[in-house]
């Protein structure tokens, strides 16, 4: 057998399960953009319309689109601030460390989402941890009102994604070559400036990888929002979650889905395409 056949043979199991679970249900969904909702919810497949896609584009929506862009940016911003310099510290420690500083950066994975998310109803409530410690220090007169707000939601997402920004960014340290950085310093340029002309523009591909999980991850995420932010404001996961289970508009929550999934991979692509530019430059420096 030829090699490219056993390449094929060998990846067919993978590419199946993802047909399957992930490309088949994308196409779904934009097939059900064109249809309406049927009189006591589903499809009516006999009335075919353009109007799921002029609705997604009507402000009432668009400003839910945008109030959950700015949360995941938000979240992706602390989340990059957070997980760069714990990956960078991971991959400066001794080697026989980095493993198990690892293992405590993915740890919150072994542990169930709404578990996760409930604990931190627990540590933002009034009666929770964080106020019992600001009221016995003095420090407050009356609890803070930490929880059900968009801040409470931002640190759920977070908490719960930095793990991967942690991962990107370590493997893209992992891969820099040491040398560039004892140039800089042989040449004059003090660690800050070093970091900031060399080690962050060859990770920046590690910065963008991570940055795209994190955004894409938080955006369409309904769990936090619903928990932490107490249903006062919608973001776009929950207007979709609403869309299919509760009023039972399917082709309108498929429309709010393709857009989702356009933005998603749009912003996939660009990721793919500038980390394929900063390998083409690095090769040929």
């Amino acid at each position: 057998m030829r090699p490219q056949h056993t390449s094929w043979l060998l990846m067919a199991p993978g590419l199946l399960w993802l047909g399957l679970l992930m490309v088949v249900p994308c196409l779904l969904v934009f097939v059900l953009i064109f249809f309406e909702r049927g009189i006591y919810g589903g499809v009516d497949w006999e009335a075919p319309t353009f109007e799921n896609i002029r609705r997604v584009f009507d402000p009432l929506y668009l400003s839910v689109f945008l109030d959950s862009a700015a949360v995941a940016g938000a979240a992706t911003l602390f989340a990059l601030l957070i997980g760069y310099p714990a990956a960078y510290a991971i991959a400066k420690s001794p080697p026989e460390r980095q493993t198990a500083l690892l293992f405590l950066a993915i740890l919150p994975f072994w542990t169930n989402y709404l578990i996760r998310t409930y604990a931190w109803i627990v540590l933002l409530n009034p009666a929770g941890l964080i106020n019992v410690l600001l009221l016995g220090s003095g420090l407050r007169s009356e609890p803070l009102p930490l929880l059900y707000t968009k801040a409470a939601v931002v640190l759920g997402l977070v908490y719960s994604y930095t793990p991967f920004v942690i991962l990107a960014i370590y493997s893209a340290l992992q891969r820099l070559d040491p040398s560039y950085a004892e140039a800089s310093r042989d040449l004059g340029a003090g660690p800050v400036e070093t970091f900031l002309r060399i080690t962050l523009p060859l990770t920046a591909p590690g910065v963008a990888a991570g940055a795209v999980f994190v955004f894409v991850l938080s955006i369409g995420n309904f769990v936090t929002p619903d928990l932490l932010g107490g249903g006062k404001f919608q973001m776009v996961g929950n207007l979709i979650y609403d869309q299919f289970l509760s009023a039972r508009d399917w082709p309108f929550g498929a429309a709010l889905s393709a857009l989702l999934i356009v933005l998603m991979m749009g912003l996939l692509f660009a990721q793919a395409v500038a980390s394929l530019r900063a390998r083409g430059e690095h090769a040929r420096a």
